[in-house]
């Protein structure tokens, strides 16, 4: 964050400051009082089950300058009637700073968080980056990337989410991207949104907050994202496979390893690129990526070598691990929707070559009267890819099993995650490929961490529970 005096913090925010004499934010905002960083900020949110006002002492404790608050704490504060209205103020202040920066916006559907971990490591490779933590991109999570960018960031990278119609727009008018991703269209949120016109809407309030001199990065493979050209002043740019895009795509292959390799075109020039991630839909998002940063004053040479090196960033999310008998787990288990389920089920054929392939399916949510075909959908498309065995938890999902059986795969219903830990335990072997995918709220990641233990080691998805709470790096906070 840029530096700021705590006396200073209040004026922007329209607060009052207490304990303030000589006192300087210099870190990052957080939520977390286990996250604070020396001379950070602490943000106090009241949730529906925890007040973060009850952790502020804590976060002093561990370094923060001060807190942010709704009501007085011991210690330097500043304290406003809204917690979440001041922290986008003060978000604001500190985007009119950065006057050498380059935002960067990024929505759609899915895939926000994979194409902004590309941006972070893509760009970052060329000059100071700063992007979202996590998925850290509504309302609270979009100012606090706002606030980790300093003097010398020269490019900061936004994910942005939606619940409704106008979010995107707000967010927009904090982070005031320069360029603006808009990945896809998708069923992802239906149920909350009504309709893929409403989504679609939604999505492309991004283009539509873009100053004239901005650029508007569109995947010309999605309908709904090429007609936003449209709803924009700014010079539009597309990227993906097909022929009129701006950045192609070509040739897209995927191995044994699950990796895609393909050939990037663009303004004349082309160069093979391999992407270490898994997924042939690893190539649309890299070429996402690439259409950013040649707008962004990137060659195409560079950009191909920083994609040749990119890590997985971000926790669940087709995260291959290898346990030490041989046994591949790919946990994509933050999430899931029709489309990003329906790419990890192609990877996951894709990578099986002989080996036998499981397909551990969670309840998809959100999906409104859609559900049930959602569901139906992805079991048959399971038997198509010609996977191995299908694995269905929970009730929300027996949807999935039925129809995997009535197309003809082996699949099995069961009704918990340690039904499903036990079932698999019995079933899979050293050389197999298991994937475990669902929304959130199932847990499934869990049942992936219980597998990656040593094979002779038995117990219920509550051991795994700690170890993968380790691991977790984008989610809870202290008012969530």
């Amino acid at each position: 964050m840029i530096t700021t005096s705590l006396d200073r913090l209040a004026e922007i925010v329209g607060g009052t400051a207490y304990d303030a004499h000589g006192v300087e934010v210099t870190a990052p905002a957080t939520l977390d009082s286990r996250h604070v960083e020396p001379g950070g900020l602490f943000v106090a949110v009241r949730g529906e089950h925890v007040d973060g006002h009850a952790f502020a002492p804590a976060a002093l404790a561990a370094g923060a300058a001060a807190v942010l608050a709704e009501r007085r704490v011991e210690g330097p504060c500043v304290v406003v009637d809204d917690v979440e209205l001041a922290l986008a103020r003060l978000a604001r202040d500190v985007r009119d700073r950065l006057d050498d920066c380059v935002v960067v916006g990024v929505t759609g559907s899915q895939g926000k968080t994979s194409v902004k971990d590309l941006l972070a490591q893509v760009l970052g490779a060329a000059a100071p980056t700063v992007a979202t933590a996590g998925n850290y991109n509504n309302e609270l999570g979009v100012p606090l990337t706002v606030l980790r960018a300093e003097v010398g960031t020269r490019f900061l990278v936004v994910e942005m989410g939606a619940r409704a119609i106008g979010n995107i727009a707000e967010l927009c008018a904090i982070a005031r991207p320069d360029i603006g991703v808009v990945l896809n269209v998708g069923s992802a949120h239906l149920g909350e949104f009504g309709s893929v016109e409403a989504i679609a809407r939604t999505k492309g309030e991004l283009v539509e907050s873009l100053p004239a001199q901005g650029v508007a990065v569109l995947n010309a493979d999605d309908p709904a994202v090429a007609a936003m050209r449209s709803r924009t002043t700014a010079t539009v740019r597309t990227y993906g496979t097909a022929p009129g895009a701006d950045v192609r795509a070509e040739d897209v292959r995927v191995g044994e390893d699950g990796e895609p390799r393909f050939v990037l075109r663009a303004a004349g020039e082309a160069v093979a690129v391999h992407v270490p991630l898994l997924g042939a839909h690893q190539a649309s998002n890299a070429a996402a990526a690439a259409t950013v940063a040649l707008a962004a004053g990137m060659s195409l040479d560079a950009v191909a070598q920083a994609l040749s090196q990119v890590t997985t960033r971000s926790a669940w999310r087709m995260e291959r691990s290898v346990r030490a008998d041989g046994l591949v787990v790919v946990n994509d288990a933050y999430n899931a929707n029709p489309e990003s389920v329906a790419a990890a089920l192609q990877a996951l054929a894709a990578m099986g070559h002989g080996r036998r392939v499981v397909a551990v399916l969670g309840e998809m949510l959100e999906l409104g009267g859609a559900a049930d075909a959602a569901h139906a959908a992805v079991g048959s498309l399971a038997a198509d890819l010609g996977v191995t065995q299908v694995v269905a938890v929970g009730a929300g999902a027996h949807a999935v099993h039925e129809a995997a059986a009535a197309a003809g795969a082996a699949s099995v219903a069961v009704d918990d995650l340690d039904g499903a830990l036990a079932w698999l335990r019995g079933y899979l072997r050293a050389d197999d490929i298991v994937l475990v995918k669902a929304s959130r709220a199932s847990g499934l990641e869990r049942v992936a961490a219980a597998l990656l233990a040593e094979p002779d080691r038995q117990g219920t998805v509550a051991d795994a529970e700690s170890r993968s709470d380790e691991a977790r790096d984008d989610e809870g906070n202290d008012a969530r």
